[in-house]
């Protein structure tokens, strides 16, 4: 059983300027909690116990939040810290793991993305379970997206549909409507063998200077190893808290479901505008 995670949090947060001059994006407020924690929550929930935070500059409040003199935490969660020397992309941030790793099968959440109203998922488990069953060399987690919306993710090209996964031939990085294989895109959870440490390092910096990750997975592809796909329920939709709209829609949706205070926002809301919230 994998307990292992590296959990990348370097990202500079420049869609989400001014709010994060100073914070890091994935410390940034939903309802009641930073978006991180809830990304620990369902980390914690799905069996792991080990994680590793690959931080960057000004990311140094995420440290003191999961500080456990500070914190008395419900699952025992042990937090290690290394720090990605200058943002080169996830792919170079998922690098930045190798040691921690240790040689052994892990998982990669992205800090800035919840899956389900407060991170309830299972979809870790189920992709270790895929992962081990069918001898992976990576699983990835993918959801539906409108066919308009390719351009912004990771898209799976599938090969077979199978009972608990799909098959994956090859992976396209952002392509437009008319290049997308399909609408699976890549959501933010993924299960890795050490292999990919590998590729990251085989993989060309593109314009930007960025390792792209879904490069790295590519090659494993490439080279014939198994590559599968999880695909997302409906209750375990991604909050991709990466850009002001869908920052705002996920804090509405979290604050709407508050046990103490949503009945009364839903209130509110009707008032104010006079509509009816679902």
């Amino acid at each position: 059983m994998i307990r292992t995670a590296v959990v990348p949090v370097a990202g500079l947060g420049t869609r989400l300027l001014p709010a994060t001059r100073s914070q890091p994006k994935e410390m940034l407020p939903v309802a009641r909690k930073p978006v991180v924690e809830y990304v620990i929550d369902e980390l914690a929930a799905n069996g792991i116990e080990q994680i590793l935070f690959v931080t960057g500059r000004n990311k140094t409040s995420i440290e003191d939040h999961f500080d456990t003199s500070a914190n008395e935490s419900a699952y025992p969660t042990k937090f290690f810290y290394t720090r990605q020397g200058s943002p080169k992309g996830l792919g170079d941030a998922v690098l930045a793991g190798e040691h921690f790793a240790a040689h052994q099968p892990f998982v990669v959440a992205l800090g800035d993305s919840i899956l389900g109203l407060y991170a309830q998922s299972r979809a870790v488990s189920r992709m270790i379970e895929v992962f081990e069953k069918k001898a992976a060399a990576c699983v990835v987690a993918v959801e539906e997206v409108p066919l308009s919306e390719t351009g912004q993710y990771g898209i799976v090209d599938p090969a077979e549909f199978e009972a608990d996964a799909v098959r994956v031939s090859h992976l396209v990085e952002k392509p437009g409507p008319e290049r997308a294989p399909s609408r699976l895109a890549i959501a933010g959870r993924y299960v890795f063998s050490p292999r990919i440490f590998d590729e990251i390092k085989r993989v060309e910096a593109d314009k930007r200077g960025e390792i792209q990750l879904t490069d790295a997975i590519e090659r494993m592809c490439s080279a014939g190893l198994r590559v599968y796909a999880v695909v997302l329920t409906a209750e375990e939709r991604r909050y991709d808290v990466g850009n002001f709209p869908s920052y705002f829609e996920a804090f509405l949706e979290f604050a709407l479901a508050d046990p103490v205070h949503g009945a009364e926002l839903m209130e509110a809301l009707k008032k104010k505008f006079n509509v009816t919230v679902a």
